[in-house]
């Protein structure tokens, strides 16, 4: 076989190309730290890889859901709990008050009290998260959540019920706000009767008041007919000669309540105490009815109690009225606020548990991924080291080969 000088340039200078590729490519894996550079170099690690980068940014993502979360959740815990002491001041302010030795003056400064706990509260309930919006108006977050009406006295909300969920794992995702709505809103006034009204006889004065409130709320949620307004009526009829009964719409109870009839004397009904003057009463009826339920938030509340603190003219039994109806509101929001803490709490705890979850599932695929693809450093300088004395051999004997022809052996 006949040997040209190309054909021996050419061998020697591939030798060269291919033990210089060799060492580029260790080189490559390490400094990219990978084994695998090009998906041919092992399809089926090339494969399980790609699987384990994407779940890793997944991963990583549900990571940065779960601080966003935590921070919007420890922003609303500070914000309820600021709001529990502040109730808790006005509830103290609301007992206070009922002292019969306060003056007007007194009440006056209750009063302004209670208006800068009420604007405190105002701006809890608009409070803003880092990114602007309002934590307590759902989905409408650029709306503030609460404004006064001038027209009616009231403070409305003007957000949804919305609540913004992050995905923390493939199958959890957890609301990082509350709406004002269930916090504030959906908070229970006080059940009670309407004032007693004389319908005949010769009563000089009437009253209906509530002196056993659970006991009167059972009797209420038992009583109560959404449906037929006017089974919500009772009447007191009072007959000769000194006998009272306790009617519903005119029909007598089931077993009847019955009784003695004493002018000023109490008369005790389901949590109520009925209290009818004059002697001239006999014959006679007195009717109440019970109120239709009702929601008010907490400002709302302040609000009407402080209209009563300065009002004057309001008589012992109407301000003592007020007071209860403040008192029982105010434990309602209490309540309400205490329970969105304990969701708050329970979020929370599954945060945290989801979390230290997902650190190691990460941790387990970073070293699953490193025995698929990371460089053996030992074994990457070794073949560099390798290929580097191969080249030099290489290019040493390409000198001395492409140097020799048929000049030489004639010489």
């Amino acid at each position: 076989m006949r040997l040209s000088f190309n054909m021996k340039f050419n061998a020697g200078l591939d030798g060269i190309l291919n033990t210089q590729q060799k060492m580029n490519r260790a080189q490559d894996q390490l400094t990219k730290q990978t084994r695998i550079l090009t998906p041919a170099d092992d399809p089926a690690a090339s494969a399980k890889v790609l699987g384990l980068d994407q779940n890793l940014e997944q991963v990583e993502q549900f990571q940065n859901n779960s601080v966003l979360l935590k921070n919007n959740l420890a922003l609303e815990e500070t914000v309820l709990t600021n709001m529990r002491t502040s109730i808790d001041r006005a509830r103290v302010l609301a007992i206070a008050s009922g002292n019969g030795a306060y003056t007007d003056s007194d009440k006056q400064a209750v009063a302004q009290e209670l208006k800068n706990i009420q604007v405190e509260l105002l701006d809890l309930m608009n409070t803003r998260n880092a990114e602007g919006g309002y934590i307590f108006s759902g989905y409408q977050d650029k709306t503030q959540s609460y404004t006064f009406n001038a027209a009616t006295g009231i403070y409305e909300f003007q957000g949804d019920d919305g609540q913004k969920a992050l995905q923390i794992s493939p199958t959890i995702a957890l609301p990082g706000n509350d709406s004002g709505k269930s916090v504030f809103e959906n908070v229970d006034a006080r059940l009670k009767t309407t004032p007693a009204a004389i319908v005949s006889g010769g009563a000089t004065a009437a009253t209906v008041s509530v002196t056993n409130q659970s006991r009167f709320d059972t009797f209420y949620k038992q009583t109560y007919d959404s449906l037929t307004p006017a089974n919500n009526d009772f009447n007191v009829v009072l007959t000769a000669p000194s006998n009272y009964e306790i009617q519903r719409n005119g029909a007598s109870l089931v077993p009847p309540v019955t009784g003695t009839f004493v002018p000023d004397s109490p008369i005790q009904f389901n949590g109520l105490t009925i209290e009818i003057s004059g002697a001239a009463a006999v014959p006679g009826q007195v009717d109440f009815s019970l109120q239709p339920p009702e929601k008010k938030n907490i400002l709302t509340t302040i609000g009407e109690f402080i209209t009563a603190l300065e009002d004057p003219t309001l008589s012992i039994f109407e301000f003592g009225e007020a007071i209860s109806d403040t008192l029982t509101q105010v434990t309602s929001a209490s309540s309400k606020i205490d329970s969105t803490l304990s969701t708050i709490g329970g979020r929370v705890n599954v945060l945290d548990s989801v979390f230290g979850t997902n650190e190691d599932l990460t941790i387990n695929n970073k070293s699953y991924r490193a025995d698929l693809a990371e460089v053996d450093y030992a074994a990457a300088i070794t073949e560099i080291t390798k290929q580097e004395i191969a080249l030099e051999a290489i290019s040493a004997t390409f000198t001395k080969v492409s140097g020799v022809s048929l000049f030489d052996y004639i010489r």
